[in-house]
């Protein structure tokens, strides 16, 4: 077996519980056993759902979740624009205040 083909199966199976020695012949029923007992206990089904924690991770799943929506390219180009102007005026604009240019 290639050096390629033992890492993607490496990452199936967990090392220590599922090695060559343990899924041998069925002179070691215990072993294999183990490793029955091993995967029965592993929960079954879909994953529940994780509650999103942090300003990043609600908003997160709020326009990117399960019904992803165009609001945070309009966010994104109202926050360009906004800083955009403060920048404006911070560099300009102030100067213009009091006088003409």
């Amino acid at each position: 077996m290639s050096f390629i083909a033992r890492r993607g199966l490496s990452t199936l199976v967990p090392p220590k519980i599922a090695s060559p020695s343990a899924i041998g012949g069925a002179q070691d029923a215990a072993r294999m056993q183990r490793v029955v007992s091993f995967y029965e206990k592993l929960p079954r089904g879909p994953a529940p759902d994780v509650n999103p924690k942090g300003l990043l991770g609600r908003y997160q799943a709020r326009y990117f979740g399960k019904n992803p929506s165009a609001a945070p390219i309009i966010h994104l180009i109202g926050f360009l624009l906004v800083l955009g102007y403060g920048n404006n005026y911070y560099f300009h604009l102030r100067h213009h205040k009091n006088n003409a240019h």
